[in-house]
């Protein structure tokens, strides 16, 4: 597959971009946007530096640039994680004889 490059519909170009993702090692950093490109089946990705002479690729919805949370979809890794929050939190409260969720 070749990638496409684009500048993205109805966004201005930006030289840097916010790792949002909460489980990614580098949540909350700013980072350098190096190049831009849409390939099919994984849709929008950057390619960034990574602060230590390397770059990385970040799916647009792991960034501050790409959909709003609440336009994503719930995945089925979403919903799992969400169970497994919500088992730790039971055991926790069963084990301080709280009420239960």
């Amino acid at each position: 597959r070749r990638p496409v490059h684009t500048a993205g519909p109805g966004r201005p170009p930006c030289d840097s971009l916010l790792v949002t993702h909460p489980f990614h090692p580098l949540a909350g950093r700013r980072l350098t946007i190096v190049s831009e490109r849409r390939y099919r089946g994984l849709g929008l990705v950057f390619i960034c530096e990574d602060g230590g002479g390397g770059t990385l690729t970040l799916p647009a919805d792991f960034t501050d640039l790409g959909r709003p949370a609440g336009n994503r979809p719930l995945s089925v890794e979403v919903l799992v994680g969400l169970v497994a929050a919500l088992a730790a939190l039971k055991g926790l409260t069963d084990q301080e004889g709280g009420s239960s969720i």
